[in-house]
């Protein structure tokens, strides 16, 4: 491995997120401007946005044929924008969350998480199936417009119009489409390097592309998310730092799956690995967002910590994976007979009784 594989690697992730945040930017500017309100902005175009860098990653892998990269970069990323993205959030200040995001999106979430099991028993996820979840996206997109314009909670328009209605003014039309030209440009060549160099570093390190995938392009290209959540949890915006993390995992499943095994040669391939532990992990994640949502509509401090902690204890388990340790499938077998089952009953119990004082 040489130096020049490094310096691609982390210029490719800088290209990433500096794309990601002038697409956004731009794209933000111009729906203000011709009309669009400031809450389907950030529903959809933000959503969309901050889900651009694992789009952009996965399209490039999958067309290069590098399955596993592709399926990695989006469950590593579902799994670091929960646990992750939402823990520190929450830590940082609790989180309020929106009965809407609650009842609908979150349930959405889970849904489309179980759904990739069936997709990819077989080992592949096929173009049909990719036109499939693709075709889902735009249902999505169109819904979340349709709702919002039906939304009624003053705070929810006001927290959304704090956040993306200054872009009202902000730069001309020309300038605003440059930006988001320049945005797609860095996607682009940020998501080459960056595939081209993790590669570089699996095979160098003898580790499989879906390890690099969970971990070093997944962390990576969830950096926008984590910039728009965290940001938006310290400026007090709440809503903004749930449905982003939420609306992001969405559009990765739906977006980023569909269009990579749509431009895939052969579709794409799924690993036993993945359909046996990842995968799942994914999905348990995803659920155990409705018990804790519950509690209160709100994600407090301690669930935060837990949600960082499972990270952790996720993180040990791909490390040890990776490095063929001796320990790995004690590891293993007591994270999925002891540990998370420990945690589901936890925050099951926790969502029950704060369902039972609400009555």
């Amino acid at each position: 491995m040489t130096i020049s594989t490094i310096v691609f690697l982390v210029l490719g992730l800088v290209l990433l997120v500096a794309g990601a945040e002038y697409l956004v930017r731009g794209a933000a500017n111009l729906a203000v401007t011709f009309g669009v309100s400031a809450l389907v902005v950030g529903l959809t175009v933000v959503a969309f946005g901050t889900s651009a860098p694992e789009l952009a990653v996965s399209v490039v892998s999958a067309y290069k044929g590098e399955s596993d990269m592709a399926i990695g970069n989006v469950v590593g990323s579902n799994v670091f924008n929960i646990l992750v993205i939402l823990g520190l959030s929450a830590v940082i200040v609790p989180l309020s969350v929106n009965a809407q995001l609650v009842r609908f999106d979150v349930p959405v979430m889970i849904v489309i998480s179980f759904l990739l099991l069936p997709l990819g028993w077989n080992g592949l996820i096929d173009r049909t199936d990719g036109v499939l979840l693709a075709g889902g996206a735009v249902v999505y997109t169109v819904y979340l417009i349709y709702q919002s314009r039906k939304e009624k909670d003053e705070g929810v328009k006001a927290e959304y119009e704090e956040e993306f209605g200054a872009q009202k003014g902000g730069g001309s039309v020309l300038k605003n489409l440059g930006l988001v030209v320049i945005g797609m440009v860095g996607l682009v060549l940020g998501s080459k390097w960056l595939v081209s160099s993790s590669i570089e570093i699996a095979k160098v390190f003898g580790v499989s592309e879906m390890v690099i995938g969970l971990t070093i392009v997944a962390v990576g290209t969830s950096l926008p998310e984590v910039a728009t959540s965290v940001v938006a949890a310290v400026r007090g915006e709440r809503d903004i730092a749930v449905g982003n993390a939420v609306g992001s995992n969405i559009f990765n499943l739906l977006c980023v799956l569909g269009f990579g095994s749509i431009v895939a040669p052969d579709g794409l391939e799924v690993s036993q690995d993945a359909l046996r532990f990842d995968i799942p992990v994914m999905i348990g994640v995803a659920v155990a967002c409705l018990p804790v949502f519950f509690s209160g509509f709100r994600v407090r401090r301690w669930e935060g910590l837990v949600f960082l902690a499972m990270y952790g204890l996720y993180m040990a388990h791909v490390v040890l994976k990776a490095s063929g340790h001796p320990a790995f499938a004690n590891y293993e077998r007591s994270l999925l007979l002891v540990v998370f089952p420990a945690l589901a009953l936890i925050f099951l119990v926790t969502g029950v009784m704060a369902l039972r004082k609400n009555d």
